[in-house]
C-alpha cells in the first residue's frame, strides 16, 4: 500500500511542477514593437471601419496601389453601384493632382485622424534621401519629377497662382477613373468635362475609330460591331511604314474633335479647348494594320495664329509614350509650319550661317557636318519624319475661270517659271490647283508643286 501510495504521488509532484513552470512563462513580459502596435491598430481600425464616419477635409494614411503608405486629405465620397461600397477620392500630400484616385474604405487606415503640417504627416522626403546635405537646383527639380511633387502656390507669381487655384476649384475631382479605348484599358490622370451621364462613370468606352464615348459596356460591344469607321475623317497626308498622320478640319468634323478634346484632357491638366475646335486643325497619328488606323496622339494647331505658333495642344497616348511618338509630332509640325527665319535661327545655333554685307551665308564643310552628328549636342530621335512622303491627299487640277477678256484663261505656271531643276520657262497652263488656287500644268508640274519642296 505504502509503495502504491508512493507511485501515485509522485505524478502528482511532476504535474504541480509543470504548472507551476507554466505559470512563470505567463508571467515572463511579452515585448511588443511599433510595427506590431501598428499592425493591430490597423486590424482594429478595419474591424470598426463601418462605424466610422469619413467626412470631407480629414486627412488619414491611405495605402497606395504600390503597397506604401501616404498621408492623404478626402476630397471628395461617392458610392460606387457596382461595388455596392462607398469609395472617397484622395488627394496625396505633397504628390502631383494626377496621382489623385478613388479608394475604398479598406485602403485607408481609420486609427488615427492627421493634421496638416504634422511631420508624421508630410515627412521631409528631399531631407531624408540628401541626408542633411545641400542640393542643388537640379537635383531637386529632378526629385520633383521622379516623386511627382506638385509645385506649391508660393513658388508662383500671384497672378499664376490664382489662376492655378480658379482651375484646380473647377478640375478638382476626376469621376472618370479609367478609359476603354481599343485593347487598352488606360487609367486617366485629370478630370474632363463629359456630360454629366457620362463625366461621373467610374469607366468609359471610347470608339478607337469615331471617338464615340459610352457608359456601359455593353453598348460599347454594340457599337463595335455597327461602326463603319476604320480611320479619322480628313485627308490622310503622310505614310510611314505602319505610321499615318491624318489632317482634320475642326470646322469641317466638329463632333470627332471635340471628342478628341475631351479625351485629350483625360491626360492633359491644362487644358482649356473642348468644344470651340472649328479654328484649328488636328493631326492624328495612327498605328495602321488590316483592322484600321488606331489612335496613338495628335497635335492642334489654330489656321491662322497671330504669334505664328505651330503648336496649340499635342498628346500621346500613355500606352505609346516613351516610344519617340511625341517627337515625331513635334517635328511634324515644323515641318508644315517653318518659316525663313526658323531656318536661320536654327543654322545659328550650330554655328552654320554668318551674316555678311547685308546676306545670310551658310558655311559649311562636310567635316562640319560629321563632328556635328557624331557630338554629344546631337541626338537622333527614333521616329523621323520623310517629308518625301508626304502626300496631298485630294488635290484635283481644274480650269481657270473665265475672264471678261478671255473665255479660256490661261497663266504661267508656277513650277515652270520657278524650277531649279531643268531650265526654267515661261509656259502658259489652263488649271490651277483647286484648294491652293495656284496655276499648274497637269504633268508633271501638279504633282511636284505638292510632293517635292524643291522643284
Amino acid at each position: 500500500m505504502r509503495e502504491m501510495a508512493d507511485k501515485e504521488a509522485k505524478p502528482d509532484v511532476n504535474k504541480n511542477d509543470v504548472d507551476s513552470t507554466g505559470a512563470d512563462k505567463e508571467n515572463e513580459p511579452i515585448i511588443v514593437t511599433d510595427g506590431d502596435k501598428k499592425r493591430e491598430e490597423r486590424e482594429d481600425g478595419k474591424n470598426d471601419g463601418d462605424d466610422i464616419k469619413l467626412n470631407i477635409g480629414e486627412q488619414y494614411m491611405v495605402r497606395r496601389a504600390d503597397d506604401t503608405w501616404q498621408a492623404a486629405e478626402i476630397i471628395q465620397r461617392r458610392y460606387n453601384d457596382a461595388e455596392m461600397q462607398d469609395e472617397y477620392y484622395v488627394h496625396y500630400d505633397g504628390l502631383n493632382r494626377r496621382l489623385d484616385e478613388w479608394v475604398t474604405k479598406e485602403r485607408i487606415d481609420l486609427s488615427e485622424l492627421y493634421q496638416r503640417g504634422d511631420k508624421t504627416l508630410t515627412g521631409d522626403l528631399l531631407s531624408d534621401q540628401t541626408a542633411g546635405r545641400k542640393i542643388t537646383r537640379n537635383q531637386k527639380r529632378k526629385h520633383d519629377e521622379i516623386n511627382h511633387v506638385q509645385k506649391t502656390y508660393a513658388d508662383m507669381d500671384p497672378t499664376t497662382a490664382a489662376l492655378e487655384k480658379e482651375h484646380e476649384a473647377i478640375t478638382k475631382v476626376k469621376y472618370i477613373d479609367r478609359v476603354q479605348i481599343g485593347r487598352f484599358e488606360i487609367d486617366t490622370w485629370y478630370f474632363s468635362p463629359y456630360p454629366e451621364e457620362y463625366g461621373k462613370v467610374p469607366k468609359l468606352y471610347t470608339c478607337q475609330y469615331c471617338l464615340k464615348y459610352m457608359r456601359l459596356e455593353k453598348t460599347y460591344r454594340y457599337h463595335l460591331s455597327e461602326c463603319t469607321w476604320r480611320q479619322p475623317p480628313g485627308r490622310d497626308i503622310y505614310r510611314k511604314g505602319t505610321l499615318s498622320i491624318y489632317e482634320v478640319d475642326g470646322a469641317d468634323h466638329k463632333i470627332y474633335c471635340q471628342n478628341l478634346c475631351l479625351l485629350a484632357k483625360l491626360f492633359l491638366d491644362h487644358k482649356t479647348l473642348y468644344f470651340d475646335v472649328e479654328p484649328f486643325l488636328f493631326y492624328i497619328l495612327c498605328e495602321v494594320d488590316k483592322q484600321g488606323a488606331h489612335l496613338v496622339g495628335y497635335f492642334s494647331k489654330e489656321k491662322e495664329s497671330p504669334d505664328g505658333n505651330n503648336v496649340a495642344c499635342i498628346m500621346t497616348l500613355p500606352p505609346f509614350q516613351r516610344k519617340g511618338y511625341g517627337k515625331l509630332l513635334i517635328a511634324f509640325s515644323q515641318m508644315t509650319s517653318i518659316t525663313q527665319q526658323d531656318i536661320i535661327s536654327t543654322l545659328q545655333n550650330i554655328n552654320l550661317v554668318k551674316y555678311w554685307k547685308g546676306q545670310h551665308v551658310i558655311c559649311v564643310t562636310p567635316k562640319l557636318v560629321e563632328e556635328y552628328i557624331n557630338s554629344a549636342q546631337f541626338k537622333r530621335p527614333r521616329l523621323t519624319v520623310d517629308s518625301s512622303l508626304l502626300r496631298p491627299g485630294d488635290l484635283y487640277p481644274m480650269q481657270l475661270p473665265p475672264t471678261t477678256a478671255k473665255k479660256n484663261a490661261q497663266k504661267r505656271c508656277y513650277v515652270c517659271m520657278h524650277t531649279t531643276k531643268r531650265p526654267q520657262t515661261r509656259r502658259d497652263t489652263r488649271f490651277m490647283c483647286e484648294e491652293c488656287q495656284v496655276p499648274l500644268c497637269i504633268y508633271p508640274c501638279f504633282k511636284e508643286f505638292h510632293k517635292l519642296q524643291q522643284f
